[in-house]
């Protein structure tokens, strides 16, 4: 697996587009749906950045501070991949060609898993945040509520309906791999943020209250992760084998479908067998 992490496979590239269409959606209802999670999720960001930077005690130092949680990060990036997204489904639901079939190999396969982690990483943010960081009572002020379900429980909507309503295959295991390691690329930010901030971004990271915990603790996150994998791998193989052999929902396509080299396909129809 560890060399397979680094090959970016030679095989045909998405001939049937399942980044960019959906088995219940058409291309340009995707596109919306999309650009709509992208938006919601840049103007909420913003409007954070900025509600702190005006009322927080420390002012604009809060807002900066943001850029050193795994929960900001990872909304972001969940940001970013509905924008990307957007942008593919777009120029494939306009042209029958997608953007993401023009870009060179290694490129497609970080698309791929630009997926992965935006399926997974959403669920464990909102796992650890309810089920450790969360005092237990409601915030008093409607904005912490707001932005806490917004980065919190909404992240993980926005994956389920990546989930249950694209035609992606199941990711690669290999994928697994990549997800461990933005994980301890993001301990070693948190730990560089203690040593030029004087801050953990989680107090469960702190050696000196938790101890031997620490581990315990990164550990059980990046093995949370793997399980998050495993069980996102078997929903969208379900999704996949109720919608595509039993539903015979083959997916809504482009009116005019072209391979990535320009050439005008025959339309797919329901219950053909496609190549995956």
């Amino acid at each position: 697996m560890a060399k397979g992490a680094f090959s970016f496979g030679t095989d045909l590239w998405d001939p049937s587009h399942r980044f960019e269409t959906s088995w219940l959606l058409s291309p340009w209802a995707l596109f919306f749906v999309r650009a709509l999670f992208s938006l919601y999720i840049f103007v909420t960001i913003v409007f954070i950045l900025a509600w702190r930077c005006t009322f927080s005690t420390n002012h604009c130092t809060s807002s900066e501070e943001q850029f050193s949680y795994f929960t900001v990060l990872a909304y972001w990036g969940l940001g970013f991949y509905f924008l990307a997204a957007a942008v593919h489904t777009f120029t494939y639901a306009r042209s029958g060609i997608a953007l993401l079939d023009r870009w060179p190999r290694p490129l497609q396969a970080l698309h791929s898993a630009y997926y992965t982690t935006v399926v997974v990483y959403p669920f464990v943010v909102t796992i650890v945040f309810w089920a450790r960081l969360y005092s237990g009572h409601w915030f008093a002020l409607p904005f912490d509520g707001w932005s806490n379900v917004s980065e919190h429980a909404m992240n993980s909507g926005f994956a389920l309906f990546e989930i249950v309503f694209a035609r992606t295959n199941p990711p690669s295991p290999v994928h697994m791999l990549w997800l461990i390691l933005v994980l301890a690329l993001y301990l070693s930010l948190a730990y560089l943020t203690h040593a030029t901030r004087g801050f953990y971004p989680y107090d469960f990271l702190d050696p000196v209250k938790q101890g031997a915990f620490v581990a315990a603790y990164v550990f059980g996150i990046a093995i949370g992760a793997l399980i998050v994998f495993g069980v996102v791998w078997g929903l969208i193989w379900l999704r996949k084998y109720v919608t595509e052999k039993k539903l015979g929902k083959d997916g809504k396509f482009a009116n005019k479908p072209r391979r990535s080299d320009g050439v005008v396909e025959p339309r797919v129809e329901m219950g053909h067998k496609e190549p995956v």
